[in-house]
């Protein structure tokens, strides 16, 4: 192919913004690398082209300002395919990994194009022109959003959806047109189910681009924890094809979900990129100016390694820093995007030596970010190299994903000893970790199960992993679990088995929603979904992975008990006027009494499986919960009602089937002196005021 050398007749055009800007009669492109001693851009007409059309080499002097390569390049428009070539260094052992036979995306594209991209040509050595991933000049002013404005739920009444948006339609069985299945407009044709399920945020897991090829040879990267762009959504979601019309299908989805009530939080990989370690590709960074956009070793040698990835980004480069702030700010204001929940977040802490720094600047630019301002920040606040900040973490703004919740209720729901004090401390959100003065009760991110480990059904069906279907001899995935699976490993059609299973998925629903913080669910929890035993399906992109719908008939009881959780938390105190309280609201401002089997007599003692509370606030309520992870009935001593009103009304009773299991209107207790809570069991009762009942219905 005719290959046109550009170097006269040409615009200098300017370093800011970086990636490609479309102007008034050109684009505009500008990529940082300090290193670098040559630059070519270079302009293809086709997303499968083999070679450029264009050549443009950047001249210092002309096209470099400080560390900035620029042009500007009149007559091009949206849509136009580009990507870099580096020159400078080669010296593994000082940090330099140039290659200008390699071509780079640029960091800053809104669009990629992967039709011909091949993970191992970007290893390899040689010109991978031909096989490389393409960066797209996108123009997103056009988009109509049709008076699109955020809808700022507060943290006390949100309820938190962690879901796959691929596996969330990829199956046959999910009623979706098979072009939209695992795609953005696939979501959307099932946001009545998102609404009719009650939560009132969605957690995507990674949308960045990321590198489905960065996984076990014949196996793909599912999760997306892989990313190659941190502006472009993942092309692969996009029922188009077409990289500017993902662009489009994206606020499609998102403008979508605001109008069902629906916020959107994704979930961003700011710590670590597809380009692996030593022996990983070039697309990007790493041929761009890989000493200064990784985190290396004392003699740049080496990569240091806190995400378990092969490389970790120095987010102390205050170029990459801003990058990180741009990402942001992007998917706010272009995007309209909700919040982000910060992947193995402790990494953004870490400074050039590997060590954690109080008070990270990188957190704190995000936290006081005015364009970020009443958006939600989450942090998973530990890293793959052993840093655990959770009750530390810096900023005034964040909450944090609460390992330690997840951990305490599985292990007294599988009757460990010495488990009650904690249980305790995690349904009153965490006083004991959460102790600075300005962290309201809401911030821990309560959960039992996500993306990373066992679904809710496999945690009570399976008491070790069955990874071999990873090809990692099973040495992937986390070895401890804290599950049991009551007495059968796997599958089973005992149905005393599994009424067990459905009694365990109950009470730990039950503790996660009533909880004060915020509850977040795993994708297809409410209906049993399972992965067969697999914790760690990262590259599982198959039945294994994907929502199964025909669980919502299957298991219909479990659905209706997460529908009415759900309902119970947002309008835990409602009263007949409509005014209620959060959960967290309540718990606060309420009297609370700790009782056991006895009153005002809680056994917390290490042999102790139960725990029961009272609270009550005068003329707005109140509730009585009694615990039994024990494996024998345990009467309770049931508290005079507070108001006098005579007996509690029982509302949930997890020993119970369904419709038994949560009533949708209350019945008064026989027994005003004591109850009967069955083995491994969780009873609720209520009192709204004198004359009032709760009232919930599907």
């Amino acid at each position: 192919m005719w290959v046109e050398i550009v170097r006269k007749k040409m615009k200098m055009g300017s370093p800011y913004p970086l990636g490609a800007s479309v102007t008034a009669t050109g684009v505009n492109f500008s990529v940082f690398s300090y290193h670098a001693t040559r630059a070519e851009l270079l302009l293809f007409d086709t997303e499968d082209a083999a070679q450029p059309s264009r050549i443009i080499d950047l001249v210092p002097g002309r096209n470099r300002t400080s560390h900035y390569w620029h042009t500007h390049l009149p007559g091009i428009k949206a849509g136009q395919l580009y990507g870099y070539r580096m020159s400078g260094p080669y010296a593994p052992d000082l940090g330099h990994r140039f290659d200008p036979e390699k071509l780079l995306l640029d960091p800053y594209a809104r669009a990629i194009s992967l039709k011909n991209y091949q993970r191992g040509a970007a290893t390899q050595s040689g010109d991978n022109v031909e096989a490389a991933a393409k960066s797209m000049v996108a123009d997103l002013s056009g988009y109509d959003w049709e008076g699109d404005q955020p809808l700022d739920h507060p943290f006390s009444s949100t309820v938190l959806y962690e879901v796959h948006v691929g596996g969330f339609t990829r199956n046959p069985n999910s009623g979706v047109a098979e072009q939209k299945r695992g795609t953005y407009a696939g979501l959307i044709e099932r946001i009545p189910y998102l609404k009719a399920l009650g939560i009132t945020a969605v957690e995507l897991m990674p949308v960045f681009q990321f590198d489905a090829q960065d996984a076990p040879t014949g196996l793909e990267n599912y999760w997306g924890y892989s990313p190659m762009s941190f502006f472009a959504p993942h092309g692969g979601y996009s029922s188009s094809g077409d990289p500017l019309g993902c662009l489009d299908e994206f606020r499609d989805m998102v403008k979508a979900l605001h109008k069902a009530g629906i916020e959107v939080i994704l979930d961003v990989v700011y710590n670590h990129t597809a380009e692996g370690g030593g022996a990983g590709p070039t697309f990007s960074l790493k041929g761009l100016d890989n000493r200064l956009y990784y985190l290396l070793s004392g003699d740049f040698s080496q990569y240091a390694d806190y995400t378990g990835t092969g490389n970790t980004l120095n987010t102390n480069f205050v170029v990459l820093r801003r990058m990180i702030g741009d990402s942001l700010r992007y998917w706010v204001s272009e995007m309209h995007i909700d919040g982000f929940r910060f992947d193995l977040a402790a990494v953004l802490t870490r400074d050039e030596h590997g060590r954690s720094v109080p008070d990270a600047p990188l957190l704190w630019e995000i936290d006081s970010e005015p364009i970020l301002a009443g958006r939600k920040l989450i942090a998973e606040a530990w890293d793959a190299g052993g840093l655990y900040l959770v009750g530390s973490f810096a900023g005034d703004r964040w909450k944090e994903w609460n390992g330690r919740f997840r951990d305490d209720v599985r292990r007294f729901l599988k009757s460990d000893r010495d488990t009650v004090f904690n249980l305790r401390q995690r349904l009153l959100g965490s006083p004991d970790i959460y102790t600075k003065r300005n962290q309201p009760p809401g911030q821990s991110i309560n959960f039992v199960t996500c993306h990373d480990g066992f679904t809710l059904n496999d945690l009570v069906s399976f008491n070790g992993k069955q990874n071999e279907a990873n090809r990692e001899n099973s040495r992937d995935g986390a070895s401890v679990n804290d599950s049991w699976n009551c007495g059968v490993e796997g599958p089973t059609d005992d149905p005393a088995v599994e009424r067990l299973r459905a009694r365990q998925i109950r009470n730990a629903l039950t503790l996660n929603l009533l909880s004060v913080g915020t509850p977040m669910l795993l994708m297809g929890d409410e209906v049993r979904r399972t992965q067969l035993g697999n914790n760690n399906a990262y590259c599982q992109n198959n039945e294994m992975s994907w929502f199964d719908w025909n669980l919502c008939q299957k298991h219909a009881d479990i659905h209706r008990f997460v529908q009415l959780l759900i309902q119970l938390r947002l309008r835990f105190a409602s009263d007949r006027s409509g005014n209620f309280l959060s959960l967290s609201d309540f718990i606060e401002r309420a009297k609370i009494q700790w009782n056991g089997v006895h009153l005002w007599a809680p056994d917390l003692s290490g042999d102790s499986h139960s725990l029961a509370a009272t609270a009550y606030i005068e003329n707005e309520g109140g509730f009585h919960l009694m615990v039994n992870a024990y494996w024998k009935p345990l009467s309770f001593t049931l508290p005079p009602r507070p108001d006098g009103c005579g007996s509690w009304r029982r509302l949930i009773d997890t020993f119970q089937d369904t419709p038994l299991d949560f009533l949708e209107r209350e019945v008064e207790t026989n027994d005003h002196t004591a109850y009967t809570v069955q083995s491994r069991s969780i009873v609720l009762m209520t009192t709204g005021r004198c004359g009032s009942e709760t009232s919930l219905k599907l």
